[in-house]
């Protein structure tokens, strides 16, 4: 950032210019993600809406977003801020910087992220254009390489397996569109190792990321227009005064927090599946208004993929700072300026180098937002965990989602059934677009109301129910999940009953070598025929395949995937008996969502 601004900012903001502010940033950061939706073609970008768009200073600081997924946007600074180090002042206008690593600011292989820098007109006292703001995007691409389609494969031991990754190249320089370095990124490189296959759609790959690029010069358009309309000095101004205004309410939550707990120490411990530790201290400093989050205490790092790289940590304690406020700011960098993490190396919270990742970011991501929650003591756990289903046949016929859960209840509020929840955000395709574009058969997708879910998230507020999802494949097809809370239930709180677990469920119809040949010796009677004895063709399997499979699904297997629920808040009231809550309301009001509705809403407003 330019040497003569400084922070925190001396003079007083406006307020009515300050919330104007805040909401023409947010605004800036939502016309870019309306022309990524718009422009983009795969499933993943245009439907499920799995991209994040946002502002970010010249020194790399998020500025403002809109409300896309908050498992992006924390580690997207660290993401700017690594190019800025490793580029200095080789940034020129006209270039767009392509990355995705861990080590490098990623959240996993899939979240490519394209960084434009923006630079000022140039003016008599300034002839030499400056880096006044930066806009990024990140879009999650169905596939990038690796040993599986969809490149989040559940057997991944090393982050090579997982597809392509790219520290830093320069996608787009001086305006020019590097074709053949993209290929080379994308296909060449990771088919060079064992078992992995390059991109496997690359003309989809590409498009997408053509349209982020697309969006970052949206951005850039629309902050010189605001420039243009109250000058560089006022619009960076009032930056940093909304990133003050950020730093000050989180001082004080962080004041109110350690007042209302009676204490200025507060911990948590949860566990992921496998029984890995997440642990959490954290110690508020009244008088400041800081906090020091220690996840001191956190398991080492593991062989399989559920490593988190630090910039996810990062991303999931901003969130729950942002989540816990109740003011309406945008998401920035403020809200950690009273924070400091610590983070043990060689942890699964900071894996090395070549650790696999790609189940951090979507099951360890939540479990941290759990802990932190819980530590503060905000709301029960939520289903903690993204159900990350993804099925290919290799080539170009593969699609990835991600499936609904319950939400946690909390002080006066219920949980909120069939959502998504905290980190991921996002919107499961549509069952008929799901069903026109792949060979699958959608049997059911709705509110859990098993056994399970019934008897789960008790309390006087309900945690919300889980969903069930059912689906039948028409061809053969390989079919991989990633997903938690199959062994450890979501936490309730204040005597609040735990949330139902996930269960995943594998219906194998018989296989041709599974038949009775004609031929074959009698096995059973039949009580009712009167003909005695009778051959038994062998009946459909019924297989649990726990949290994390890869299965080859024949041609009319199914997969009926039971998410978890959310946990209740406080013991149930006597008398009362179990309140019927299915997380909506107390009258379920079903309006039309998804981007069907979207369509006849726009249409309408002509």
């Amino acid at each position: 950032m330019a040497s003569h601004f400084k922070y925190p900012p001396s003079s007083k903001p406006d307020p009515i210019l300050l919330t104007l502010f805040a909401n023409r940033f947010m605004s800036v950061a939502e016309a870019m993600g309306s022309s990524l939706q718009k422009t983009a073609i795969s499933t993943n970008i245009k439907e499920r809406l799995d991209f994040s768009c946002a502002v970010f200073a010249p020194d790399g600081d998020l500025v403002a977003n809109a409300p896309f997924i908050p498992i992006h946007l924390g580690s997207m600074s660290f993401a700017v801020k690594y190019q800025m180090r490793l580029l200095g002042d080789d940034l020129k206008e006209g270039d767009v910087l392509m990355t995705n690593s861990p080590r490098a600011g990623g959240s996993h292989l899939p979240d490519i992220t394209l960084i434009t820098p923006v630079f000022s007109k140039p003016t008599k006292d300034k002839p030499k254009p400056e880096i006044i703001f930066f806009t990024a995007s990140r879009g999650h691409h169905a596939d990038i390489g690796g040993i599986l389609p969809g490149s989040m494969p559940p057997t991944s031991v090393t982050i090579f397996e997982e597809g392509a990754e790219i520290v830093s190249f320069k996608i787009v320089s001086n305006g020019i569109f590097d074709r053949d370095g993209m290929l080379e990124y994308l296909v060449e490189r990771p088919a060079k190792y064992e078992g992995c296959s390059g991109c496997r759609n690359i003309r989809d790959v590409e498009s997408d990321l053509k349209a982020q690029i697309a969006a970052n010069h949206k951005g850039i358009g629309l902050l010189h227009t605001l420039i243009s309309e109250y000058s560089l000095e006022t619009v960076q101004q009032y930056m940093l005064h909304i990133r003050y205004n950020a730093e000050q309410s989180v001082r004080t939550l962080l004041r109110d927090v350690a007042k209302r707990r009676g204490s200025n120490v507060l911990s948590a411990r949860d566990y992921l599946d496998d029984g890995s530790p997440i642990q959490i201290s954290v110690v508020i400093d009244e008088e400041k208004g800081s906090a020091v989050i220690d996840f001191a205490g956190t398991g080492p790092e593991l062989r399989g993929n559920l490593n988190a790289p630090i910039s996810v940590v990062h991303s999931a304690v901003i969130y729950c700072m942002r989540s816990m406020l109740d003011v309406d700011i945008p998401l920035n960098a403020g809200c950690l300026v009273p924070i400091e993490i610590k983070i043990p190396d060689e942890s699964l919270l900071h894996p090395s180098d070549t650790a696999a990742v790609c189940a951090g970011n979507v099951l360890t991501s939540q479990r941290i937002v759990d802990v932190v929650l819980k530590a503060f003591h905000a709301c029960a756990a939520s289903q903690g965990c993204c159900n990350n289903l993804t099925f290919g046949q290799g080539g170009k016929d593969r699609d990835g989602s991600t499936i609904a859960g319950g939400s946690g209840a909390g002080p006066n509020f219920h949980g909120v059934s069939g959502v998504h929840t905290h980190i991921t955000n996002t919107r499961i395709g549509d069952v008929e677009i799901l069903e026109r574009r792949y060979p699958v058969l959608i049997h059911s997708f709705g509110i859990r109301e098993d056994d399970d879910a019934k008897e789960s998230g008790n309390g006087k507020w309900k945690g919300g129910k889980g969903v069930v999802r059912d689906i039948e494949f028409l061809e053969d097809i390989r079919v991989s999940i990633l997903s938690e809370r199959r062994a450890h239930a979501p936490y309730g709180l204040e005597g609040g009953g735990s949330g139902a677990r996930g269960v995943n469920i594998w219906v194998k119809q018989p296989r041709p070598s599974d038949l009775v040949p004609p031929s074959a010796p009698v096995s059973s009677k039949s009580p009712d025929s009167g003909e005695g004895e009778v051959k038994q063709q062998p009946q459909p399997r019924i297989v649990n395949i726990g949290g994390k499979a890869t299965v080859l699904m024949g041609k009319g297997d199914r997969l009926i995937v039971h998410t978890p629920g959310g946990g209740g808040w406080g013991a149930p009231e006597e008398g009362k008996g179990d309140q019927a809550h299915h997380g909506h309301g107390a009258e379920i009001g079903w309006a039309t969502r998804g981007s069907w509705a979207e369509r006849i809403s726009a249409q309408a407003s002509f």
